[in-house]
């Protein structure tokens, strides 16, 4: 299946952004309009950073286990998530870049590494879907990034 990537520019510099996403437990204030039962294990940041969660999309309910893999300050995170009782691999992949203007370009790729039968029958469906999910999540997460840097800073 072919990735989807959604991205969105915020006015935090690449090292705050970054410093937010390193940390998992963050995701759950940006994700929780899907994602849901969070529980955590590994450190609470970087490599090894992993979390257990409930994924409610499309009118389906699954198990999705979300673990840091790689982290690159201020650049990149990239996250391996296993759902569908091992039928269903990704890679969810944050990509922050500096913005002429000043900010940060915040992109997110979901690639399928494998894919359940349906998912695959449905791919353009299941594509949208995720679209969809990850643009509110984008949006949420510009919410979450200024308040979360308001609050650090008072």
């Amino acid at each position: 299946m072919k990735p989807v990537t959604v991205s969105i520019d915020v006015p935090q510099t690449p090292e705050q952004v970054y410093d937010f996403l390193d940390v998992m437990a963050h995701h759950e204030r940006f994700t929780d309009h899907y994602l849901s039962d969070w529980r955590y294990s590994g450190p609470r940041r970087g490599v090894g950073s992993c979390a257990k969660v409930t994924a409610a999309l499309g009118g389906v309910r699954t198990n999705v286990t979300i673990e840091v893999v790689e982290a690159e300050a201020p650049l990149r995170i990239v996250e391996h998530n296993v759902s569908a009782a091992g039928r269903r691999r990704a890679h969810g992949t944050y990509v922050i870049a500096p913005v002429p203007a000043g900010g940060s370009r915040v992109s997110f790729t979901y690639t399928w590494v494998r894919a359940p039968l349906a998912d695959r029958l449905l791919a353009p469906v299941v594509r949208t879907t995720m679209r969809r999910a990850n643009r509110t999540v984008m949006r949420r997460l510009a919410t979450e990034l200024a308040r979360h840097l308001s609050t650090a800073g008072s």
